[in-house]
C-alpha cells in the first residue's frame, strides 16, 4: 500500500470520527451503485471532505469486489476475448497446485512464488500476456515487455484462441518454472 494513502487511513478516526473498517460498514449498509452516490452521501450526511469520502468508497468498493466481477469488468465490451482467458486459465492451473490467480481492477497476476505471468485485455481486439523470462531474448512474437514495464520481461499479443498454441504454453511454462 502506497505510503499516503496509509497516513490517510490512519488520520481517518482523528479527521472524519470513524475507522475505515466503520465507514465500510455504514457504506455497505446503503449499497451506492454508482461512486459519486457513496461521496455526496459522505459529504453531505456525515460532513467528510471529498478526499476521505472518495478514498472511502472507492476501498469499500474494492473490498466488495469478488475475483469473478474484477474479471467481468475487464471483459466487458470484450466478451469476444473471454475464452481465450478461459484457455489460458485451463492450461495455467494443469502446471501445479501452487498456481495462484489473483484478479486485480485491470489485469489477472498468475503466481508461484512470485508472478510469472500478467494476463491483461489490453485492446477490445487483443489480450496482452505478459512474461517473467529472465535473460530469454526476444523474437518478433515474443516481444520485449512493452506497456508493462518492469513488471514482466516480454509480452505476448493474443488475438484468438488458435495464439494459445505449443509455443506459448512452452514460455508459460518456462516463465513457471522460473518463479521459484
Amino acid at each position: 500500500m502506497d505510503k499516503a494513502l496509509q497516513t490517510m487511513i490512519d488520520n481517518m478516526p482523528e479527521k472524519t470520527g470513524k475507522s475505515l473498517g466503520e465507514w465500510k460498514k455504514i457504506l455497505k449498509e446503503k449499497s451506492f451503485t454508482k461512486h459519486s452516490e457513496g461521496v455526496k452521501y459522505l459529504k453531505t450526511e456525515h460532513q467528510v471532505t471529498h478526499g476521505f469520502a472518495n478514498t472511502i468508497v472507492t476501498l469499500s468498493k474494492e473490498e466488495n469486489s469478488t475475483s469473478e466481477d474484477l474479471v467481468e469488468s475487464q471483459y466487458k465490451g470484450k466478451e469476444h476475448l473471454f475464452p481465450i482467458y478461459e484457455k489460458l486459465l485451463a492450461y495455467i492451473k494443469t502446471l501445479g497446485t501452487d498456481v495462484t490467480i489473483t484478479p486485480k481492477k485491470g489485469s489477472v497476476s498468475i503466481i508461484r512464488k512470485r508472478q510469472f505471468v500478467l494476463i491483461k485485455p489490453a485492446t477490445k481486439t487483443r489480450i496482452d500476456l505478459g512474461f517473467k523470462l529472465k535473460d530469454k531474448p526476444t523474437t518478433e512474437r515474443l516481444e520485449n515487455s512493452g506497456p508493462f514495464g518492469t513488471m514482466c520481461t516480454h509480452r505476448v499479443q493474443l488475438f484468438g484462441l488458435e495464439d494459445v498454441d505449443a509455443e506459448l504454453k512452452s514460455w508459460i511454462k518456462e516463465a513457471y518454472s522460473k518463479s521459484v
